[in-house]
C-alpha cells in the first residue's frame, strides 16, 4: 500500500472532485457539491503539515484534512476524511487517522476531535471503533449524544474525543 504523505495546497482541486465523485453515490450532485464546500482551499494552505493523502497511480485514494488547535495546544482536530469507495472496509481511514494521532501526539497534543450528524451512523461506528469517546450534548437522539444547532440552526452535531498520550520533546 503507498505511504502517506503530507497534503500540499496544490492537492486542493483533486480532493474536491473525489468528494464530489465518491459521495455521488449517496447524494445528488448538488448534494456532493456542497459537501465538498466543506474543504475550501485555506485548509491545504495553512493546515497541509498536518493533513493527509494517500496516492496511487490513478491520483489519491483517500485523505484526511485535521489540524492542530491554535487556541488549545493540547488538542487537534479532524475536520473531513474520504476514502474512495473501492477501497472502504480495507482500514485505510483507520491508516490515516492512526498517523494523524501520531503526529499529533508526537506534536505534544493530548485529545484529538472531531464530529459527525447523528444520521452518519457510518462515521459513528468508525469513531467508536477508533477508541474515540461521546462528548455529553444537550439532548439525545438514538441513544446517542447531541448538540443541538451545533453548526448553525438545525445542524446538530455528535461529537467524539480521544484522549491520547502526548510524545513532545520536553
Amino acid at each position: 500500500m503507498p505511504d502517506v504523505r503530507q497534503a500540499l495546497a496544490s492537492d486542493h482541486r483533486a480532493i474536491v472532485e473525489c468528494v464530489q465523485k465518491w459521495w455521488s453515490d449517496s447524494r445528488t450532485p448538488d448534494q456532493a457539491r456542497e459537501l465538498s464546500l466543506l474543504l475550501p482551499k485555506l485548509f491545504l494552505q495553512f493546515f497541509s503539515s498536518t493533513s493527509l493523502v494517500l496516492e496511487d497511480d490513478t491520483g489519491i485514494t483517500a485523505f484526511l484534512v485535521g489540524f492542530h488547535s491554535a487556541d488549545n495546544e493540547d488538542e487537534a482536530y479532524v475536520h473531513f476524511v474520504g476514502v474512495n469507495p473501492k477501497l472502504r472496509g480495507q482500514g485505510v481511514a483507520r491508516r490515516l487517522y492512526t498517523v494523524f494521532l501520531q503526529r499529533a501526539a508526537e506534536a505534544g497534543r493530548r485529545e484529538v476531535r472531531a464530529i459527525t450528524s447523528p444520521a452518519n451512523t457510518g462515521s459513528i461506528a468508525f469513531h467508536r471503533a477508533m477508541g474515540f469517546d461521546l462528548e455529553e450534548g444537550d439532548r439525545e437522539f438514538d441513544g446517542l449524544p447531541v448538540h443541538s444547532d451545533y453548526d448553525g440552526p438545525g445542524q446538530d452535531r455528535v461529537c467524539f474525543y480521544k484522549k491520547i498520550a502526548s510524545r513532545a520533546q520536553t
